[in-house]
């Protein structure tokens, strides 16, 4: 997928995958950018998370992200913090720009000790082109598949995004990593404005199995060279790419084998709505039920009544694949058909909650024996 203007990316091996696939990444700006960034909120945070925040709240510009994969330099004392500052000055040495114009990020492995001597080793040797897939190869760490999404403006300014991740998800900045980059002409304040809430409304309604990673963040990046556009459909560009991205990233679930989709209506806000929707997304006895086609809508039920969302269950209407189940009583319908209809690429999950306006959406996948397999020997 070819970049936004101005933009270039590169990526090689520099060992640090046991795969011995690329695992080093570069991602720059031939100007410095407007940005916004929102990092994990786990207490555990990585160091390249702080040092995130550290580089927000300083209020400079952006040119370029580096990023290690196989390694999540985590939980690793003051060696961490250092060479994660020395991964940034070894990038902007080599790029010619000072250090504090480069966001780093790490991603794999916790607790082990970042191999600084193969990133200076291997970072000459990355070359930078126009197109961001291999940036987005080398992000990879359990990921089966690539996650790009791209969108147009009608001034002709583009958006280009790619996230990784695929377990340990359930993001809330509230292993996901997340850059959307554009050459559109945006004010930093304004995208510093609106960037939580298209993460509260895409990133941040994705679960695979609840765990929020150390080292989650996400970064929009914009450099201009396309000039001025509307805001409004810039923010509207911005928010269909992130939701393609995360729609990919609860698809590509360790160990899944459908999409999960939960969309909440009629709740008393919509900050509600994708409260409870993300509560069923997240229900390891519902997404087992998914995975074995099983309609058992009392699971559903008891997923929004844990959400500590307004609830009265005589007003709950639940649809699953168009099938209504539940309309504050039990109805008669046909468990063959609906098992049936479940045996597909996506299961879409409705629930009319009947308090209000409010609505929300959240992406999640089946729960499967194939994600215990995976996790069961990560490190082994």
């Amino acid at each position: 997928m070819r970049l936004p203007i101005g933009f270039r990316a590169g990526a090689t091996r520099a060992g640090i995958k046991p795969s011995g696939k690329p695992d080093l990444a570069l991602l720059v700006s031939g100007t410095p950018c407007s940005w916004a960034f929102v990092g994990t909120l786990n207490k555990a945070a990585a160091p390249c998370v702080a040092r995130g925040r550290q580089l927000l709240h300083s209020g400079q510009g952006l040119q370029a992200i580096v990023v290690n994969a196989g390694n999540a330099n985590c939980a690793t004392g003051e060696q961490g913090i250092w060479a994660d500052a020395r991964m940034a000055e070894l990038a902007a040495a080599q790029l010619q720009l000072a250090p504090g114009m480069v966001l780093t990020a790490s991603t794999g492995v916790i607790g082990q000790p970042l191999p600084v001597e193969k990133i200076e080793a291997a970072l000459p040797q990355i070359r930078l082109g126009l197109e961001i897939d291999p940036f987005m190869e080398a992000i990879m760490t359990t990921d089966l598949v690539p996650k790009m999404a791209e969108a147009t403006l009608s001034s002709g300014a583009r958006v280009v995004g790619v996230c990784k991740g695929s377990g340990m998800i359930a993001p809330n900045m509230a292993t996901m990593l997340a850059y959307i980059v554009s050459d559109a002409a945006v004010p930093q304040e304004e995208l510093r404005r609106g960037w939580q809430g298209v993460v509260d409304k895409s990133f941040n309604q994705v679960t695979v199995d609840t765990d929020t990673s150390t080292n989650d963040m996400a970064v929009l990046m914009t450099n201009g060279a396309a000039g001025p556009v509307d805001l409004a459909e810039f923010w509207q560009a911005v928010e269909r790419v992130c939701v393609e991205l995360a729609r990919k990233l609860a698809r590509d679930g360790e160990g899944a084998t459908k999409l999960l989709t939960v969309k909440v209506t009629g709740a008393v806000s919509d900050s509600e709505a994708r409260k409870a929707a993300l509560s069923v997304a997240a229900s390891p006895l519902w997404k087992s039920a998914v995975y074995g086609n099983d309609p058992n809508w009392g699971r559903v039920m008891m997923a929004l009544g844990k959400a500590g969302v307004a609830l009265e269950p005589d007003k709950v209407r639940i649809t699953l694949q168009g099938i209504p189940l539940y309309a504050g009583k039990v109805l008669e319908f046909d468990r063959a058909r609906a098992s049936q209809a479940m045996q597909a690429e996506e299961v879409l999950v409705e629930a009319d909650l009947g308090l209000g306006e409010g609505q929300g959406t959240a992406w999640g996948c089946d729960l499967t024996e194939g994600y215990v397999r995976i996790n069961a020997l990560y490190t082994t």
